[in-house]
């Protein structure tokens, strides 16, 4: 979003309908970098504006945060309106957002420092008000450019601002096009939705490609199609080499699913589920390589040779391990205690292996979040002996791994580099196998199960190639 000359250029005005501009939504995200500081950073965990004013009641460093952040809105806007008049309307327009934002902190900070009144009732609400100016701002401003180039394009705001309605998500969303003419017109639609439930009480920093997936399956899209800065390769190029990496042109939404358990999502597992449903395919798109097909995501492909697609995987995990000698027979009670404390702090699970007296997690999660989780362990299970340990998963995923001997060659590839392989996982549905390594072994292991899995075959340009475009999408 932060390029608006290639989004302009190399997707709305590269329409996939040869004899239309139109035909096509496009739903946005904020611009880079704000979300996290409106919220916290999503890696690293930096506080922002809300995580600044849920932490400190009586302080008003929250307020400090939200100026610094309208610093930043006026910044993008100069960058992208050259015109006087036009950037004072985009100026005026997140201003006006954010005073009332501010407003409402401030009556809430004075109402909640009364003993009758608990702030922490009102954080989701709080932080759904937050969330949605970030998409809200870049929604307005992609609109008035587009106009500005000569598309009919118009502004459609799900964040619910200006009402009290409590809708659905999907009552908003048709309330919204029910008077859009998609024949002539080109809706640039929130990626933030207001919904009775709170979108990201549900689906937390996933909501956008919630907002997305619905959009695509209440107007019957033809496609959906995301735009990312690269392509679905079968690795990171910046590890295995630019000339290494190739494209992924199919795939099943069950890899996507892997993926996204890794923390390197094509689109939410959730956003998928009714994609799937609706059989509407899903096509994953570098804005930068516009003429490329990019990769087509559907529910019943499977490849017509077993292989491996794609190696990926995540550092930062904590390996967790509670090992208690009066576990065995009782492992569905330890098992149900653990994820408890787990979800209450909201942890991700990457992985976990059972045997008859020991559970290990592997968390994708921080340090403070990982010491909470082990103290409230070691109160429960006294005699139990906790460890931790920092680790990485690297997996091998495709839509058909069922090759002979698979497993043994991948171990053999990481034994060759002296990587020592602390726990390993395959599934009998033979889409993913999962190898738990010391962090310091990640790049080393990426880069050899890539060559003895996917290297030493000549795929080409790309795994298979994409379908072909259709007549009209989804963006």
């Amino acid at each position: 979003m932060s390029d608006y000359a290639a989004v302009r250029d190399n997707i709305v005005l590269k329409p996939t309908r040869s004899d239309s501009l139109y035909h096509r939504i496009f739903v946005v995200s904020a611009y880079g970098g704000i979300t996290n500081e409106l919220l916290e950073h999503k890696k690293s965990g930096k506080p922002g504006i809300f995580s600044l004013f849920a932490s400190g009641e009586k302080d008003d460093g929250w307020l400090e945060a939200l100026h610094k952040v309208q610093d930043r809105f006026h910044e993008i806007n100069a960058s992208l309106f050259k015109e006087e008049t036009s950037l004072k309307q985009a100026n005026d327009f997140i201003d006006a957002r954010l005073l009332a934002a501010r407003e409402c902190l401030t009556d809430l900070q004075k109402v909640c420092r009364h003993g009758h009144f608990s702030l922490e009732e009102h954080l989701n609400t709080v932080r759904e008000m937050l969330a949605s100016l970030g998409e809200t701002h870049s929604a307005w401003n992609t609109a008035k450019l587009l106009e500005r180039d000569g598309v009919n394009a118009c502004f459609v705001d799900l964040s619910g601002w200006s009402t009290d309605e409590r809708t659905t998500l999907d009552e908003r969303i048709l309330a919204a096009f029910k008077d859009i003419d998609l024949a002539t017109q080109m809706p640039v639609v929130t990626g933030y939705a207001h919904t009775e439930d709170g979108l990201m009480a549900s689906f937390d920093r996933g909501y956008s490609e919630i907002t997305f997936s619905r959009i695509a399956v209440l107007t019957e899209a033809a496609e959906a199609v995301i735009h990312k800065e690269f392509h679905l390769s079968s690795a990171d190029p910046r590890v295995v080499g630019e000339g290494n990496a190739v494209p992924i042109g199919r795939t099943n939404y069950d890899v996507a699913d892997q993926l996204a358990n890794l923390g390197m999502e094509a689109i939410h597992p959730k956003a998928a589920k009714g994609l799937r449903r609706q059989n509407i395919p899903l096509r994953v798109k570098n804005t930068f390589e516009p003429e490329h097909a990019g990769t087509t995501i559907t529910a019943d492909y499977v490849s017509e040779k077993p292989r491996v697609e794609i190696i990926a995987g995540c550092t930062g995990v904590y390996s967790l391990e509670l090992f208690d000698q009066n576990m065995m027979g009782q492992i569905d009670i330890y098992d149900r205690e653990i994820l408890a404390v787990i979800k209450r702090f909201r942890a991700q699970i990457v992985s976990k292996d059972i045997n008859a007296n020991t559970i290990t997690h592997y968390l994708a999660t921080n340090l403070k979040t990982m010491k909470r989780i082990r103290r409230v362990l070691e109160k429960t299970y006294p005699d139990a002996e906790i460890n931790q340990r920092k680790s990485a998963v690297v997996s091998a995923i495709g839509s058909d791994m069922q090759v002979p001997g698979i497993l043994a060659k991948a171990v053999a590839a990481l034994a060759k580099q002296d990587i020592n392989v602390l726990a390993l996982h395959q599934s009998m549905r033979q889409v993913d196998m999962q190898f738990i390594v010391d962090e310091n072994d990640y790049e080393l292991a990426v880069k050899s199960l890539h060559q003895c899995l996917v290297e030493v075959h000549d795929h080409g340009i790309a795994i298979v190639a994409a379908q072909p475009l259709p007549a009209a999408a989804c963006h």
